[in-house]
């Protein structure tokens, strides 16, 4: 197999699997993040080299450092292809295959991939069912919107992840007076009806525009609901033959179809009204999904979500077939939450069907594995009893992102 260079994008600590597969399969593995991540537990023996960024931020000053000093590094280093490992890297890896003409998703299609506004405007063009919304851009459209659209409302970010920097707003002048407050910056936020209703995620790999894997999942207790209420994070496998799981799949595949997507991981969600039982699109990614995710999706379907992208981003490079991963089909759920004491003593929970636990200070999770769906759901139930009795703590939702 002849050798690729891959540089991995990654902001946040997180792909260590992703590097190790690449490097395992025989390519070269350069690292951008950002200078207080150096001393993270990256996989330095599969990496290659590291290149540090100021920030992660994607304003106009970092970004010209990255693109200028990748420009230097290049001159005696060769990139085949670039992988952005986090929702925040998407933009940079978009931006520096645009400039140096590395193969893969381009700025246009990023877009989709990031900001939110595009991904309503181009599903709804597309037929796809979305949330009504409105940009910020015009004070009259966005009159009409509120006058002909019932509340509440959500005033997002067009470019956050998960809930950062959401707020609800429940009257036209509370709309406004939120509006008037983001300033000069009003334009990078949308404003989109908000109905209750089951909130679902689809976590893919595509390959020349195809699912070639799919897993569909139901949020027991949304993001949103965590962030904004303090609860405790939950999320399990849906039954493999439910309506259900053929409807989020087949509308998965229209999302991936009408973005672009071609050869990626993708993490998306959708949300069932309770006002009328359809199906929504709400919003999508081009990288495995966060929150321990990809390990729930391992415990439920033997297939580690980090090690297949790089298997496929290395084949399609190299022009070779690509040959899905063979796959179980067995239940889990996860469940994680902020935690009162530092190291909490998760030796408290002994069942047999513990997959995971977390080890991260300040939080408490496990993914829980089973054959049996109602089981999964029984165990979800029972530790979040005696996570709020025992350990749960909360904190805020930041305005801004941290990493």
């Amino acid at each position: 197999m002849s050798q690729l260079s891959f540089l991995c994008i990654a902001t946040y600590f997180k792909g260590e699997a992703f590097m190790r597969a690449c490097k395992e399969l025989g390519n070269t593995v350069y690292l951008l993040t950002v200078e207080k991540h150096a001393d993270k537990a990256w996989p330095f023996e599969c990496i290659d080299e590291v290149f540090y960024l100021p920030s992660e931020s994607n304003d106009s000053e970092n970004l010209d450092k990255m693109i200028l000093g990748l420009s230097h590094a290049m001159r005696s280093r060769k990139i085949d292809r670039v992988v952005a490992l986090d929702d925040f890297d998407v933009e940079k890896g978009a931006l520096v295959r645009e400039t140096f003409r590395i193969p893969g998703m381009g700025q246009t299609t990023a877009r989709f991939f990031r900001d939110k506004l595009a991904m309503r405007m181009r599903a709804a063009s597309e037929g796809i069912r979305v949330p009504g919304f409105s940009p910020l851009f015009h004070d009259e459209t966005i009159t009409h919107f509120l006058q002909t659209h019932e509340g509440p409302w959500l005033v997002k970010p067009r470019s956050e992840a998960s809930t950062t920097g959401i707020r609800r707003v429940d009257s036209l002048d509370e709309a406004w007076e939120v509006i008037h407050s983001l300033g000069d910056n009003r334009h990078q936020f949308l404003i989109e009806q908000f109905k209750p209703g089951k909130v679902y995620h689809v976590d893919a790999l595509s390959v020349n525009g195809k699912a070639v894997f799919t897993r569909a999942s139901q949020y027991l207790a949304t993001p949103m609901e965590v962030a904004h209420g303090g609860g405790v994070f939950r999320t399990g496998i849906l039954p493999y033959d439910s309506p259900e799981t053929t409807i989020l799949c087949q509308m998965n595949d229209a999302v991936m179809k009408a973005f672009g997507m071609r050869h990626s991981a993708s993490h998306s969600e959708y949300i069932l009204g309770n006002h009328d039982g359809e199906f929504y699109f709400l919003e999508t990614a081009s990288r495995v999904g966060g929150a321990h995710i990809a390990e729930l999706v391992e415990a439920a379907s033997g297939v580690n979500l980090w090690a297949e992208w790089a298997k496929l981003e290395t084949a399609v490079a190299l022009e070779q077939p690509y040959s899905p991963p063979q796959e179980k089909q067995q239940y889990a759920g996860l469940i994680v939450s902020l935690a009162r004491q530092q190291w909490p003593d998760l030796s408290v929970f002994t069942e047999d069907e513990i997959w995971w636990r977390i080890n991260r200070e300040y939080h408490v999770g496990m993914i829980v594995q089973s054959d049996s769906r109602d089981r999964v759901l029984e165990l979800l139930d029972a530790y979040m009893h005696r996570i709020y009795a025992e350990f749960h703590a909360s904190a805020p939702v930041p305005d801004k992102p941290t990493n």
